[in-house]
């Protein structure tokens, strides 16, 4: 089971976009749902999680307040709004799943599918 992330896209600084992240089936692994991203030349870095049951959301300091993650439960479908968008949000975005809810890492996750990738230009 991979998990499919949609909805990147060419945008310019302080614009919006949402990303999709869908989910097949239900994964053995999925007590949190969680975005990644991947710029240029830099590893993977977490972006935010949501616990796929209680709801509890968890954020990276740099998105604090202008990303904002969430869950649709009967859409099988985790979201990921982005507001005020920087040039240093450029990333291919993923998205994978979790056995903890508050996992931050990457080797914490699985079933990570192709990636969207999101362009900020100034």
């Amino acid at each position: 089971v991979q998990l499919q992330a949609s909805g990147g896209g060419l945008v310019q600084v302080g614009d919006s976009l949402r990303l999709t992240c869908t989910i097949p089936g239900r994964p053995a692994v999925m007590n949190a749902v969680g975005w990644f991203r991947q710029g240029p030349g830099k590893e993977r870095e977490f972006v935010a999680a949501v616990a796929w049951i209680s709801g509890n959301t968890y954020y990276t300091d740099s998105v604090k307040g202008r990303f904002t993650i969430s869950r649709d439960n009967a859409q099988n479908s985790v979201y990921l709004q982005m507001n005020s968008l920087r040039p240093e949000d450029t990333a291919v975005y993923y998205c994978g799943s979790a056995w903890h809810e508050e996992a931050i890492y990457p080797y914490e996750y699985e079933n990570w599918g192709q990636g969207t990738q999101v362009t900020v230009s100034s």
